[in-house]
């Protein structure tokens, strides 16, 4: 209890690593897990595992999100791509370009922060729902914007999350050992809800374990197929390719809570399937981003490019190694590019 909330969700982790604790699943990336990532490292060989920031192209996959617009920066009305510092100085020799770009946060590989999905809940414990975040952060008051939707003033805050933004996964790091789960190698790209039976299966087959602290990353071809459409995905093929988590299956939250892992990572387009199973009533439209971001804090991370490093894993008989993914260190965001890299 704090003076935040009275009553948590069944099965949170609120409160498990402090009061004010903003970081959630991320306090069990420990120098302990650093070191056995780093143990991992046998070849010295690196995997980049993001896709180019204008990838998938379009907004198909998202309609609010639109793919980068870039644009030089300008001196007094002049674009500064191949500027002659001369123009300032006539003894100058520079040749100067400079740059900027607008995008959406969460457009191509990307994390999200714990401040990206929250819920109703009745954190106060006096019969009625508040729309609150992991650890009783409240919307209105710790993730603020232009709108509050429930009939409160609106405001002109230019900083959304100020609790639970992006920087505190930024400053901790994000570095420790990854753990492959190779789904694509098992039920190829059709699409596929994946549930718990079907997950253990996978990973009994491919001695996979999932310890305290790693980091799991699912590979599904997701990305593979993004890529082949050249940045005019089509709607069908996004909408019927390759293997989701079935967040309706209850044993599946089971395991992922169980498990003990700081992070879900994939290549697909939110890890989850959307939409999911039916299920009448009050219920989550994205029961995998409930449970892991407002109950757990244990955060997600989406549309990395993962499959030079998962073939150079089966071939060698492995599945884990270093994996370094910092997202920008950008307070007051609810999602971040990243450039993942594995080291193996």
């Amino acid at each position: 209890m704090t003076d935040r909330w009275k009553n948590r969700p069944e099965g949170s982790e609120w409160g498990e690593h402090g009061a004010d604790d903003e970081l959630g699943r991320v306090n069990l990336i420990t120098p302990e897990k650093v070191l056995q990532g780093v143990a991992e490292v046998k070849e010295g060989r690196t995997f980049s595992l993001s896709l180019p920031l204008d990838y998938p192209g379009g907004n198909i996959l998202n309609v609010r999100r639109h793919p980068p617009r870039w644009e030089p920066t300008y001196l007094d009305g002049q674009p500064y791509i191949n500027f002659p510092l001369k123009r300032l100085d006539g003894q100058n020799t520079d040749v100067v370009s400079d740059d900027q770009v607008t995008i959406c946060l969460q457009y191509s590989t990307q994390w999200d922060a714990l401040s990206h999905v929250g819920s109703f809940f009745d954190a106060d414990s006096d019969g009625t729902d508040e729309k609150v975040y992991f650890n009783g952060y409240r919307a209105g008051e710790h993730v603020i914007g232009p709108r509050s939707y429930d009939g409160e003033a609106t405001t002109d805050s230019q900083n959304a999350a100020q609790r639970l933004g992006i920087q505190n996964f930024a400053r901790h790091g994000m570095q420790g050992r990854g753990v492959l789960i190779d789904l694509e190698a098992h039920v190829g790209r059709a699409r596929t809800y994946v549930g718990f039976d079907q997950l253990s299966e996978i990973m009994q087959a491919d001695g996979v374990e999932v310890e305290r602290g790693d980091m799991v990353v699912f590979r599904t071809g997701f990305a593979d197929e993004i890529l082949s459409m050249n940045r005019t995905p089509s709607k069908e093929r996004l909408e019927n390719s390759c293997a989701v988590l079935d967040g309706r299956d209850e044993r599946l939250l089971e395991w992922v809570s169980d498990s003990g892992a700081a992070a879900l990572i994939a290549d697909n387009y939110a890890v989850e399937g959307i939409p999911p199973r039916p299920k009448d009533g009050p219920r989550p439209m994205l029961p995998l981003h409930h449970h892991c971001l407002f109950k757990l804090g244990l955060p997600l991370a989406e549309l990395w490019y993962l499959s030079e490093l998962a073939n150079w894993l089966r071939e060698n008989r492995r599945n884990r190694f270093l994996l370094t993914a910092p997202p920008l260190n950008l307070p007051g965001a609810v999602g971040s590019p990243a450039t993942p890299v594995a080291t193996v």
